[in-house]
């Protein structure tokens, strides 16, 4: 347990650890995005067993979450138990945040991006999209099943775009929105609404053609499309419905990955563990770092309605539950929920807070199940 979290946990871009600090006249370090710096003493091994912090805000989200868990993935469940009792040890005996040593649970801070643990956090939600089963001069950019026993490599999304799949029935929907099936396949999943009285289908992630992600931000700020300081879900729209077609698809074609679905009638949300994702208790992480079922306090800061950080902050209990392409190291994908309301904070989501692991303290006893 402390190989494991030390050496990953708090490694920084160098893969050394940082040494003991206290920042001070922070007026040099960037705060706009939710970064912080003056929170006091960083020990060389980043265990912080007292995050002096509120009260979570989510806790009836949390518990329902790790229901979800137990009811779906029993071996998952077992897998943290100790850490899920332990956590509802601690509710139930309204402990506060610099207590948890009292259920035998050790707080272990992120490292973060910088070092000064600021962990990059964004957001996803599952978008509703319009379709039809057929296409027609509106409804005509097809979402696409992924081939079975297809010989090679998988297609690039050039060569999708170029009509490779021409003929072999992958196409499952039709939208009206090259970008938006874009935007869900970064998503991962979504609801598709096909207007037609039948309940919605959600087409859940069902493997990518293995290239490589490119941002299609970073490109449109490196082709000066859109300002740095600019760059969301939203602008990225809004440029989007200000061009001919063939330009967002040049622009698309550069991300060489891409998304396949499978359509599952009467399905929840899930992430790639299989298990119903609640919305804002639940994130997708780099697994190597934070594995599956892991529980965090999060530190998140809080956005207006046009996605400033407003300077207040709220905390969370969340569990890691899936994956992302682009969620690599001190990185969290915070789960938003569903459809347009979801994705406008989803959208915005690209700051920085605070990260503790909750795991039993090294060596310990409760490391594992008692049954193991």
């Amino acid at each position: 347990m402390k190989n494991r979290f030390q050496s990953k946990l708090i490694q920084g871009c160098c893969g050394i650890l940082l040494p003991l600090f206290m920042i001070t006249g922070c007026k040099n370090y960037p705060t706009e995005q939710g970064q912080q710096y003056l929170d006091g003493t960083l020990s060389p091994i980043f265990n912080v067993s007292q995050p002096r912090l509120t009260k979570p805000v989510n806790i009836d989200d949390y518990l329902q979450q790790v229901k979800l868990i137990e009811q779906v993935s029993p071996s998952l469940y077992k897998k943290n138990q100790v850490i899920y009792e332990a956590v509802n040890q601690w509710i139930n005996t309204n402990l506060a945040t610099n207590e948890f040593n009292r259920v035998g649970l050790t707080s272990y801070l992120l490292s973060g991006q910088d070092n000064y643990a600021n962990v990059h956090l964004t957001g996803y939600y599952t978008p509703v999209l319009k379709a039809r089963h057929y296409p027609d001069d509106q409804f005509r950019y097809p979402l696409y099943a992924k081939p079975d026993n297809w010989q090679g490599e998988l297609p690039t999304r050039e060569q999708i775009y170029n009509g490779i799949f021409a003929g072999r029935q992958l196409e499952i929907a039709y939208t009206q929105s090259l970008i938006d099936n874009f935007i869900m396949e970064v998503q991962g999943s979504g609801y598709i609404d096909f207007e037609n009285g039948e309940p919605l289908v959600f087409f859940g992630y069902s493997g990518k053609n293995g290239h490589p992600y490119q941002s299609i931000g970073r490109l449109l700020i490196e082709q000066g499309q859109i300002d740095r300081d600019k760059i969301s879900m939203q602008a990225i729209k809004a440029w989007a419905e200000q061009q001919d077609p063939q330009t967002v698809i040049e622009l698309l074609k550069q991300n060489a990955s891409a998304v396949f679905f499978k359509p599952q009638p009467n399905a929840a949300v899930v992430g790639s563990t299989g298990i119903p994702l609640v919305a804002k208790a639940s994130v997708a992480s780099d697994q190597s770092i934070i594995p599956a079922g892991s529980v965090m306090l999060i530190d998140v800061p809080l956005l207006d309605d046009k996605g400033i950080y407003n300077g207040q902050r709220e905390l969370r209990l969340m569990i890691a539950l899936d994956i992302g392409g682009a969620i690599k190291g001190q990185h969290l994908d915070i789960y938003q929920g569903i459809g347009d309301d979801a994705g406008h904070q989803a959208g915005f989501y690209n700051h920085y807070g605070r990260v503790w692991l909750l795991t039993p303290p090294p060596n310990s006893h409760l490391a594992k199940p008692q049954n193991e």
